[in-house]
């Protein structure tokens, strides 16, 4: 018996602006930082809005120099609805690309592996297949951004 195949199509960009990195240092396991979300926008062909100025991204830099990041915040569709956002993944990559990230330095995305898993929540109908199906993010980290091309899985 041959097992399903997975397919993914792609759904909407998460263009999230973000503010200054805040530490709280080395907590045994690595380095907590806590990144504010400052707003920005998402685009897709059945999905358009603002990301609210609120929430944040924590993150856990390992030893190994591996991030986890968790997200949490909400964006606003261009018809009202409001979808909450809990975005979690790992960014990883050569050590000295992953240093100019920190530093604000510009680095091809395409040599930082940087995938999340979202998940949405809202009382709207109309984006109610939101939360009726597991997406998967590809990420790139900017200076002053993320950009999260996200995929639903079929």
């Amino acid at each position: 018996m041959t097992p399903p195949q997975l397919a993914t199509r792609y759904a909407f960009t998460i263009t999230a602006r973000i503010g200054e990195v805040t530490s709280a240092g080395d907590i045994g396991t690595g380095v907590r930082r806590i990144i504010p979300i400052l707003g920005g926008e998402v685009r897709g062909e059945k999905v358009n809005g603002r990301v609210c100025a609120f929430g944040a991204d924590f993150q856990i830099i390992r030893p190994n120099e591996l991030i986890e990041l968790e997200a949490k915040y909400a964006f606003e569709t261009d018809d009202g609805a409001v979808v909450y956002v809990e975005n979690k993944g790992i960014r990883f990559g050569p050590v000295e690309l992953l240093q100019k990230l920190k530093r604000g330095e510009p680095v091809d995305p395409g040599l930082i592996y940087f995938r999340t898993v979202p998940r949405f929540e809202t009382g709207s109908e109309k984006y109610r297949w939101l939360m009726e199906n597991l997406f998967i993010g590809s990420a790139a980290r900017h200076a002053d951004r993320v950009v999260i091309d996200v995929h639903q899985v079929l």
